[in-house]
């Protein structure tokens, strides 16, 4: 385990004689005027980057998705979606269209897209991944310096990749109990593997295989995976009989109708939701495992997996490797010896060439619709992991890790940063938390705030959890959010870091 010197930022601008700088030797008659800083040092040294320094940009930028995910979008959709005085509060004023624009644009952003399209929290996965790609070289080299044999490297690698599959098993699996429940009332193991963790160590030692390689060869791998599985959908007509029953399923069991998986006609249908190559592979995948979940309404098949209600499927993992090799290109590209400014070149016009790739796949991700252009070659789909999606994403990634490393490890301003590191040095814990803890901190504040309101007359709690309100579940994600980084603060001070 290791910890970030939050103090390397600091600068000490006291004169410093130059016979007390190594390898130089001055006469006892030197001017002043001629003395060397350690801001001048530290300038010269900037000039060949310590590739074994720790970079806090990525600790910060890998903290920042971590809060974003842990935030849960600060409930601002619901409040959107649930309470519409919200966004009337302000109507028959000058400040009514601002307003509604204002909190609808934020709903739009901290929620999900339908189908095609992205907003910033469908980043957040992505960013979460490409960051796991950008931390291998890292990773590798510490192992190395340790003395760690490539058969010793790789074991760990296999079982980080194991563990982290039987993690997102284990995390999807909860269950609420009620009082008084029973072994009966427990639901079995939830198979699925379409969360982040399961997506990960899916992919992980494919990933791992191309530490080190070529830019080429990592480019080669990148191509082929996209190109073999944008073909794997391309190609797939699914069965009569097969959709029959899928659209039988949705319409009678889920009451939905068409448009649930119909989003795209001609050859952007291959990636329209259940109906796809992905979906179909899952229909055989997980009904190989024991299930709880989709009841089929035929007794004597029992329960059934039928589709998944997002629309995510397992076989994401294999065009998500594509975004962690990504995120190893880049990560290659800072630990390498290049200059800081050249690196931040090259990270910016990687995210630039993505978004032109991917745009030129599909026109559904354009800022501005255009009469008459419009085609969907690769349509732009976070849920299945499109190719397209894998790019797009890509591009976002590349700049925000750009923005970051300029900021952070090339300007040094580091202190604004420390929040982020706090979480980025604990991201396994801060999302197990998250996944976990949520519900029962709740209760915890419920419980003792009316103790505390009861003790002193205030009514801190009332007011957090005020049913009237309809700022409330804010004001209550919020505080959870804010107990969540307290803890990862007082692990980051007592040098615990969970790693795997």
């Amino acid at each position: 385990m290791s910890q970030n010197n939050l103090n390397s930022d600091s600068q000490n601008s006291e004169t410093i004689p130059l016979q007390q700088t190594p390898g130089v030797e001055v006469s006892a008659e030197v001017e002043p005027a001629k003395a060397v800083t350690e801001k001048d040092v530290s300038l010269k040294e900037k000039k060949k980057p310590e590739t074994n320094q720790r970079l806090v940009s990525l600790d910060a930028y890998r903290g920042f998705v971590m809060l974003a995910m842990a935030s849960g979008g600060l409930a601002i959709a619901s409040v959107v979606r649930n309470s519409p005085e919200v966004l009337d509060q302000y109507n028959g004023t000058q400040w009514e269209s601002s307003w509604k624009t204002l909190w609808q644009t934020l709903s739009y952003q901290l929620s999900h897209v339908e189908w095609t399209g992205a907003g910033f929290w469908d980043l957040i996965q992505p960013s979460f991944m490409f960051m796991v790609g950008v931390s291998m070289p890292f990773s590798v080299r510490k192992r190395r310096q340790k003395g760690d044999s490539t058969f010793k490297i790789w074991m760990h690698a296999i079982f980080r990749a194991i563990l982290l599959v039987a993690l997102g098993v284990f995390l999807s699996s909860q269950f609420s109990p009620e009082r008084g429940f029973t072994y009966e009332d427990v639901p079995q193991t939830n198979f699925t593997f379409a969360n982040v963790l399961c997506q990960i160590g899916l992919g992980y030692l494919v990933v791992f295989f191309y530490v080190n390689r070529s830019f080429a060869t990592q480019m080669i791998g990148v191509v082929t995976i996209l190109g073999g599985y944008w073909f794997f959908f391309y190609q797939y007509m699914p069965p009569e009989d097969e959709l029959a029953a899928v659209k039988t399923y949705l319409k009678e069991v889920q009451h939905k109708d068409e448009a649930e998986w119909s989003q795209f006609s001609g050859i952007g249908s291959a990636w329209n939701k259940h109906t796809n190559a992905a979906a179909a592979v899952d229909r055989q995948l997980l009904n190989m495992f024991p299930r709880y979940d989709n009841p089929k309404d035929d007794p004597d098949q029992g329960d059934t997996f039928w589709v998944n209600n997002g629309g995510y499927q397992t076989l994401n993992f294999i065009p998500s490797i594509a975004t962690m090799l990504f995120g190893l290109m880049a990560g290659q590209l800072l630990i390498s010896n290049r200059l800081e400014k050249m690196k931040v070149k090259w990270l910016l016009q990687a995210g630039l060439i993505c978004f032109g790739i991917s745009m030129l796949l599909d026109t559904s991700i354009w800022p501005v619709n255009i009469n008459n252009w419009e085609w969907h070659l690769v349509p732009i789909v976070k849920r299945i992991w499109s190719p397209g999606w894998a790019i797009f994403s890509a591009g976002w990634a590349f700049w925000f890790l750009a923005v970051f490393y300029w900021i952070i490890d090339v300007k040094g301003y580091k202190k604004w940063a420390f929040p982020f590191v706090v979480v980025g040095m604990n991201s396994i814990a801060m999302y197990c938390m998250a996944q976990l803890l949520r519900t029962w901190i709740q209760v915890s504040l419920m419980i003792h705030l009316k103790a505390l309101d009861k003790a002193t007359g205030w009514s801190v709690g009332g007011s957090l959890f005020s049913a009237d309100c309809p700022y409330a579940p804010i004001a209550v994600s919020a505080t959870v959010l804010f107990v969540f980084w307290l803890i990862c603060l007082w692990m980051y001070l007592q040098r615990i870091f969970i790693k795997i």
